[in-house]
């Protein structure tokens, strides 16, 4: 399912929310008839007609249907916000989902950045196309109650300057992905560049950088360019639909007069085109023909396809077969010769690095901080690809769907979505989770309490009102039921305190076919696992925790830096 039909699949849903946008939008509509209506009886029946009475009376009537379509518009953004923030967690649900599955490494952006983009532009649109649609029914009605020859003035330009403005959608919509798709591409030349400016400086290779800058930088100036040719006509729609009536207006007011058209009636017609369909345009063709160009493009952005155009598909499987059964006797996780260094001229961060994880096994990673242990996890993950080397997953090369089936990754900070507490630990399986599974997965981790107190599988989170590690400890329940054998704890567990931290620990260790790797940050991590890599440069180092005590310095200074009570490993 693409994010645009769930996107109108949500708002669908919500047709009760729909209906009462609709009656308070009704208030807009009363309004608009009546500042022009009110206006020509003000005139024709009282003011030219010397009843400056019925004249005060039919302004006062005016002036509070502005008050109670003021009313109506307030009312107008809450319905608003009722429809358009679960649009927004679903679109969020679905990017982590797939982020985590899939190592996307561009689901940061999708998750920070254009989610956001679609839940406001989703909201201005409904805030735009409902004000155009009420106000100019209520122009239009108006125009007919005071004189159906007014319609035919001013109602073909308006259709023409719509249809101009409805051709233009999708070229500018095409065109604006390009503009965002170069934009991305220069930004991500500049993140390469710029943190290694002194070493293309001190190798004297300014002029080969630049050119490949340089490139981008035109790629995005053209794409600006055709953007701004295709934003002419939404101009030019604008002046034949808002502006083109008022001058017919003038200029067949003789005309009109001259076939029972009254004064009050043109000066009506004015204020209904100057006053209400002028502005409401405005707002269509800026807000819709931006804000909807947009949505488009961030919507396609949050379903993104293949080279050949076909979506990628989703892997919510609860075992390994749609992805191939591994070798027999294959590592839960293999490097051979993994190098890596974040741009073409640093120092590699890991060199050369081999290891070797059997299947059931418990690893623990160390080292100082900035020493690579994030970066080890993030390679494994596949979010970051190596300079020169392989790394497997349960026999499945990385980055690849194989790998991304076969791991879960849990980062430092965990993602929490609006929903029910089942809905968010359930994210990475396809089926619904069976209340006593997950029931049994809580209570291994520790999430049992938090669950309780939450009024159990079906109770609604409030991401905003956990704790940095209540959003840990439902991340890690989240990993502990994915059909992934893999676990990744990239400092998942910094927010809980020791007790918690070795519960959840121990319950990965113990899960029924499950391999462990902790980027540990306290000892009893490592004094937990099995093994643990020592991170250092080109000096790394393997081994279990005594082994480590005698033969690598690091090591040393590091057990005497932390500061933990010890715990039996776990083997």
């Amino acid at each position: 399912m693409s994010a645009r039909t769930r996107v109108l699949g949500s708002v669908r849903a919500r047709w009760r929310v729909l209906v009462r946008l609709g009656l308070w939008s009704v208030l807009e509509a009363g309004q608009t008839f009546l500042i022009g209506y009110a206006l020509a009886r003000a005139l024709d029946d009282g003011f030219l007609a010397g009843n400056a009475r019925t004249g005060l009376l039919w302004l006062g009537a005016a002036g509070l249907a502005v008050g109670a379509g003021a009313y109506g518009t307030g009312r107008v953004y809450g319905v608003v916000a009722a429809l358009v923030e679960p649009v927004r967690d679903r679109l969020v649900a679905s990017v982590v989902g797939r982020g985590v599955r899939e190592a996307d490494a561009a689901a940061l952006s999708r998750l920070t950045q254009q989610v956001e983009i679609a839940r406001d532009t989703l909201a201005g649109l409904v805030l735009v196309s409902r004000s155009f649609l009420f106000t100019a029914a209520g122009a239009l009605i108006g125009l007919f109650s005071l004189a159906p020859l007014l319609l035919t003035v001013v109602a073909p330009p308006l259709l023409a300057g719509l249809c101009l403005f409805a051709a233009t959608l999708r070229p500018l919509a095409r065109r604006q992905e390009a503009f965002l798709a170069a934009d991305e591409a220069l930004a991500e030349d500049l993140g390469a560049v710029c943190p290694g400016l002194r070493d293309v400086t001190a190798a004297g290779a300014e002029a080969r950088v630049w050119a490949g800058v340089a490139e981008s930088i035109d790629a995005e100036q053209r794409a600006a360019r055709a953007l701004a040719r295709w934003s002419v006509a939404r101009v030019a729609a604008l002046a034949v639909g808002g502006e083109l009536p008022v001058v017919l207006l003038l200029a067949t007011a003789p005309w009109l007069l001259g076939h029972g058209v009254t004064p009050g009636a043109l000066v009506g017609a004015l204020a209904y085109v100057t006053q209400s369909l002028l502005p409401a345009l405005q707002n269509l063709v800026h807000g819709l023909g931006a804000s909807g160009s947009r949505l488009t493009v961030v919507l396609r952005r949050l379903a993104p396809t293949t080279a050949s155009g076909v979506r990628r598909p989703e892997n919510r499987s609860n075992s390994l077969r749609a992805t191939g059964t591994p070798p027999p006797d294959a590592p839960a996780l293999d490097l051979t010769s993994v190098t890596f260094a974040y741009g073409p001229a640093r120092e590699p961060v890991l060199d050369g690095l081999d290891l070797s994880v059997p299947a059931g096994a418990h690893l623990a990673v160390v080292g100082p901080s900035g020493i690579g242990k994030s970066t080890l996890a993030g390679l494994v993950a596949g979010l970051l690809e190596a300079r020169e080397g392989v790394i497997r997953v349960y026999g499945h090369a990385v980055p690849g769907p194989g790998a991304a089936a076969s791991r879960v990754l849990i980062p430092q900070e965990a993602y929490v979505h609006g929903g029910t507490l089942a809905e968010n630990l359930g994210l990475f399986r396809r089926d619904p989770v069976p209340e006593a599974e997950l029931l049994a997965a809580a209570e291994a981790v520790g999430l049992t309490p938090l669950l309780r107190a939450l009024g159990g599988p079906g109770g609604r989170v409030d991401p905003g009102a956990l704790s940095a590690g209540e959003r840990q400890l439902i991340a890690l329940t989240r990993a502990y039921l994915s059909p992934a054998p893999l676990a990744l704890l990239d400092e998942a567990t910094c927010h809980l305190d020791p007790a918690a931290e070795d519960r959840a620990e121990r319950a990965f260790a113990a899960r029924p076919g499950g391999t462990l790797v902790v980027v540990a940050h306290r000892i009893s991590s490592a004094r937990r696992a099995g093994r643990v890599l020592v991170l250092d440069g080109s000096r790394t180092a393997c081994g279990t925790h005594d082994e480590l005590l005698r033969t690598s310095a690091l090591y040393q200074d590091l057990v005497g830096g932390w500061t933990a009570e010890p715990t039996a490993p776990v083997r």
